[in-house]
């Protein structure tokens, strides 16, 4: 078509038209730009990300002299600071089967009555074995060192073996700093196996578990409402099967298919159960109770005054001294409680009253009330002490009457 018939057809003019045909693009309107004020710090914010490449942008600032707005800097490092920062890169892991099962502490939050009109946030234990990813789950009523391994037995129990190696981070209650503590070792040394704790700020050491954490949030936990610890554990007992028959991407099998596997390749459990929840020995006071986790435990008060052997595990406290059980009470995970056995309160009752009988009869009678007491004239006592006796005063009659 001739330029007047696309100027005309169209509505333009004709050398609109013609400088449209001579270019390559739509032509636009173009301006140069005017450039920003942190091109001029570029240079000195490269030399600090050269020498800190996590330097804070406020600090950056700082050094450099920046008096502007804050959000055009923190932009311009934002874009320069993945060239200077090195990179850690997390490999790809393969795992044999019986290998590791890797353990962690996840907080469901404040969701678990656990006494009238008080919800608690008691931790749940994960552990989910590396090789098949089958997820094994259990709620703890805290997070000392006895709980943490009584939870690992109660788990590797219902699982059917022990695996080389038990993959922790720097929980407190298994060790700090890579040493673990008294309990955690026993437990280890019991079963014949290997506690090892990550690095710390090390996430990728046990990804496995943490992602079983994740899907616990999002799939266990959205519409659900529990009665006490005990149906937050039936609850979650009921739901693990479903859990382990989905698809793993990483494997593309079930867990609970390939945890056959899994299971066969690991050690048989110790023909002796190791040593877990909490244990002491203390002497029982006059008030017949014994502390655990925060709460007191009322005991048989025959045992007073004798040393009693107290063992608190994940649902009961038992008592006993000598061999001889002495007290048992479910355990309870609130703090500061009394749990008392109305059984203990009539002993008590008992044992107080023929103790204020005995001491009764060894007093002897009580002096008659109203009854006249002799009063010895001080006289007396100037003569043992050998004082001049003063001049006779007149004194009133006194009577002390008791």
């Amino acid at each position: 078509m001739p330029v007047k018939a696309i100027a005309r057809r169209l509505g333009l003019a004709r050398n609109t038209v013609r400088t449209a045909l001579t270019c390559d693009e739509p032509p636009a309107y173009q301006r140069a730009p005017a450039g920003s004020r942190v091109d001029g710090f570029e240079p000195a914010i490269r030399a600090l990300l050269t020498q800190f490449p996590d330097m804070p942008a406020t600090v950056i600032a700082e050094r450099i002299g920046w008096e502007h707005s804050s959000s055009s800097l923190r932009a311009r490092i934002a874009l320069l600071r993945p060239s200077y920062r090195p990179a850690d890169p997390a490999d790809r892991t393969t795992y044999v089967a019986g290998e590791i099962v890797q353990c962690d502490l996840w907080f469901p939050g404040k969701v678990v009555p656990v006494a009238p009109k008080v919800l608690a946030a008691p931790p749940v234990l994960t552990m989910v074995a590396a090789y098949s990813g089958f997820i094994m789950a259990t709620l703890l009523p805290s997070r000392t060192t006895g709980d943490l391994v009584a939870g690992m037995w109660r788990l590797l129990t219902g699982l059917g073996g022990v695996p080389k190696m038990l993959v922790w981070d720097n929980e407190s209650g298994i060790g700090s700093h890579r040493r673990l503590t008294v309990g955690a070792r026993s437990f280890a040394g019991t079963l014949g196996t290997r506690i090892y704790q990550a690095a710390p700020r090390d996430p990728e050491t046990k990804g496995v578990v943490e992602r079983a954490n994740g899907f616990l949030e999002t799939s266990f936990m959205p519409g659900r409402s529990f009665a006490s610890p005990g149906d937050y554990n039936t609850q979650l007992a009921g739901w693990l099967p479903k859990a382990n028959t989905r698809i793993l991407r990483r494997t593309g099998q079930q867990p609970g298919m390939r945890v056959v596997e899994d299971a066969a390749a690991m050690r048989a459990l110790p023909p002796v159960a190791p040593a877990v929840g909490i244990t002491t020995r203390v002497r029982l006071g006059r008030d017949y109770y014994v502390r655990v986790a925060g709460n007191d435990y009322s005991v048989d008060p025959h045992m007073i005054g004798r040393f009693v052997d107290v063992h608190a595990g994940l649902d009961h406290v038992v008592v006993t001294c000598t061999g001889i059980l002495v007290a048992s009470h479910k355990r309870c995970w609130a703090t500061h409680q009394n749990i008392t056995d109305p059984a203990h309160v009539v002993a008590a009752a008992e044992l107080r009253g023929a103790y204020q009988a005995r001491t009764a009869a060894t007093r002897g009678p009580a002096v008659a009330t109203g009854a006249e007491v002799g009063q010895r004239s001080l006289s007396h006592y100037d003569e043992v002490f050998g004082l001049p006796s003063p001049p006779p005063v007149a004194r009133p009659n006194l009577q002390v009457v008791r």
